[in-house]
């Protein structure tokens, strides 16, 4: 009961540390009153239906790319490599898209979900092999091939992949206005926020009631324990860094085909390095990635308010994320000093 209350109250006073670092640098800083600031915030996150359903279209990827690092998270690795996994995945489900376009809509889609999946899952297996077998530690690893994913994605889209059409800004061919993901019925959001909620469901129901999610959890606690009780680590670390780097990359496929119509620089805006902060504001618990996705994306849905109210810089929402992480991070260390238990006399 204490462990779980401590996961509610110690982000929470993250939380609202943050707010009120953030408010101090508004009113010191940029001389606006923060009140009002956070009511504007409030107002483009929340205030109305059309604010809701911004909201929502930018908490989608955040619910995917936030799986990237919350699934190896529980064997005790630290995945940080969130938007390279997008970005690949983007491009790679746009390069299937474009070649069975012709096929039935369908059929596209679940080909560039595919492509979407694969490609994200092996390249964050990679950083979990590299751990594993080579002893290279995965933060690093993750990070340093994002830079390689992005350089990647640059390549094809200016190269390969490029429509000799797109002269200001380098995209690939267009897959086909009839091969895009549509809206939820009756609100202006797209299917990858259903993605999103159903493998957050799945992920949790996979590791509280399954022998293999039990044996994750086992290995997370103790790996020397685990291999002691016969666990082959190696094949569930890349399980996990598979299906992170999978739901990562079903992400990007999500801002090709429900978004973009086709891969571009936009795919890499920042959904993956803001997943990571959904996660830990989520202690890496698949349901509770939800509502902290839906938070941190009703944040970003509120810059554009700011700037047009208050005349801050767009970048003003970034800067209120940046202490938010920073003010979890350091919150780690009241975890078990909230609730002290009683000594016996």
């Amino acid at each position: 009961m204490r462990a779980a209350l401590e996961r509610i109250v110690v982000p929470t006073l993250a939380l609202l540390a943050s707010a009120v670092l953030f408010g101090l640098l508004l009113a010191f800083y940029a001389h606006v009153d923060p009140f009002e600031a956070f009511g504007l915030m409030y107002e483009g996150a929340f205030g109305s239906w059309f604010s809701w359903q911004n909201s929502l279209t930018r908490a989608a990827p955040l619910i995917l790319t936030a799986l990237c690092t919350a699934l190896p998270a529980r064997l005790g690795l630290v995945i940080i490599g969130n938007e390279g996994a997008l970005v690949l995945g983007g491009v790679s489900a746009a390069a299937a898209g474009i070649a069975v376009t012709n096929a039935p809509p369908l059929v596209v889609q679940l080909v560039m979900a595919a492509a979407g999946i694969l490609m994200g899952g092996a390249w964050i297996a990679l950083a979990g092999g590299l751990r594993q077998w080579r002893g290279v530690n995965e933060t690093i690893s993750s990070l340093l091939l994002t830079y390689i994913a992005i350089a990647l994605m640059n390549h094809f889209v200016e190269g390969p992949l490029r429509d000799p059409s797109s002269l200001n800004k380098p995209s690939s061919w267009p897959i086909g206005d009839a091969n895009m993901i549509g809206n939820i019925p009756g609100a202006d959001v797209h299917w990858g926020l259903v993605f999103g909620v159903v493998a957050c469901v799945l992920i949790y129901l996979f590791q509280r009631f399954t022998t293999w999610g039990f044996a994750m959890e086992v290995i997370g606690g103790n790996p020397k324990t685990a291999r002691m009780m016969g666990l082959d680590v190696g094949r569930y670390v890349l399980l996990a860094c598979g299906a992170g780097g999978g739901a990562a990359g079903l992400a990007g496929m999500v801002e090709v085909a429900a978004i973009q119509g086709r891969a571009n620089a936009s795919l890499a805006v920042g959904y993956g390095y803001s997943g990571i902060l959904v996660s830990f504001l989520a202690r890496h618990h698949p349901l509770a990635i939800i509502p902290v996705a839906i938070l941190l994306g009703g944040i970003g849905a509120s810059g554009g308010l700011l700037q047009r109210r208050l005349d801050l810089p767009d970048a003003a929402v970034v800067v209120f994320q940046g202490i938010i992480f920073v003010a979890i991070l350091a919150s780690e260390t009241l975890y078990g000093r909230v609730w002290k238990p009683k000594e016996a006399n």
